[in-house]
This record gives structure tokens, C-alpha cells and sequence, in this order.
């Protein structure tokens, strides 16, 4: 009897605890997530998907071609479905940076001059912290653009050279 009382008591203080985390969240709306900025939708498989809509182009920092940051509430979104070429010191050789540098430039480009930017997350987050998302710019999968304009490869599942043993990309 004595264990079937200290088990009703746990459940009870649990009770207790959630309703009160649960109040709080909602009472606490400085540090609550805008409800408005985020809704929850079903993508196919029945997976939920968090979906962020409508993030001011002002507001997002371009940090290169498949890397964004929402200024406004912190969080670095990468590029689900594309690869494009490093920049900086993380380049193999100047032809990736080259087209990694064109391909952060039509980033910035295709966010300044956007009326809507749709944050598509698919819950998941990369080893860095990122979230990996969709991007839809103007009604545009971003991705797909940078594929089409031949500053980014599909997402492989894995980081592959993109410079051969001369310095030349690989096609």
C-alpha cells in the first residue's frame, strides 16, 4: 500500500509541476515564442513540421548561400535540400570560393528584394545548432533557384569536394 501512495503522490506533484510550467509559459509572453510567427503543419508521411512564416527580409542575415539567420529571433537556418560552396578560409581553392562567394551574393539578392520569406523547418537540427529548413522566397523554393542558377548542387546527405586536385571545381 505504501508504494501505491508514493506513486499517487508522484503523479500528483508531477500534476502539479506540468500545469504550473505550462501556465507560466503562457503567462511569461516576453519570453514565450510569438504564436503568431509559428504555426505547425503536416507535410507528407504525417511528420509534423514546424513552419515559420513570413520573416522580415530585413531582418535575416545572409551568412552564405545555404546559411540564413532570422535576426529577430536568433535562430540560424540551414538549407535543406542544396549544398553551395564554401567561402573564406573553409574554400579548397579559389574556383569554391569564387562560386561560393557568387552564390552568398545572389542569397543576399534574392532576400533583399523579397516581399515574403517562408521558414519551412523540418525539425530537425544539424550539428552546429542549425535548423534545417525550406526556404521560400517570394513562393520560390530558394534551393531550387541556386540549383537552377548553377550556384548550388542538391543535398547529397553528405559534404562532397567540390575542387579537384587543380584547383577546378568538379562538375
Amino acid at each position: 500500500m505504501a508504494k501505491s501512495n508514493t506513486l499517487g503522490a508522484s503523479l500528483a506533484a508531477f500534476a502539479i509541476f506540468a500545469a504550473i510550467a505550462f501556465g507560466f509559459g503562457f503567462l511569461n509572453a516576453e519570453t514565450a515564442p510569438r504564436a503568431e510567427a509559428q504555426t505547425t503543419q503536416l507535410i507528407s508521411g504525417g511528420a509534423p513540421r514546424a513552419q515559420h512564416v513570413g520573416a522580415a527580409p530585413d531582418r535575416m542575415r545572409v551568412i552564405d548561400g545555404d546559411t540564413l539567420e532570422d535576426m529577430s529571433s536568433d535562430i540560424t537556418y540551414r538549407v535543406v535540400n542544396i549544398d553551395t560552396a564554401e567561402t573564406g578560409s573553409r574554400a579548397r581553392c579559389t574556383a569554391e570560393r569564387d562560386l561560393g562567394n557568387r552564390a552568398k551574393e545572389a542569397v543576399r539578392t534574392l532576400v533583399s528584394s523579397a516581399q515574403r520569406i517562408e521558414l519551412n523547418a523540418t525539425g530537425r537540427i544539424d550539428r552546429y545548432g542549425r535548423t534545417i529548413a525550406f526556404i521560400v522566397i517570394d513562393g520560390r523554393d530558394m534551393g531550387e533557384t541556386l540549383i537552377a542558377e548553377g550556384l548550388a548542387r542538391p543535398w547529397r546527405g553528405r559534404r562532397e569536394p567540390w575542387c579537384d586536385a587543380d584547383g577546378n571545381l568538379i562538375p
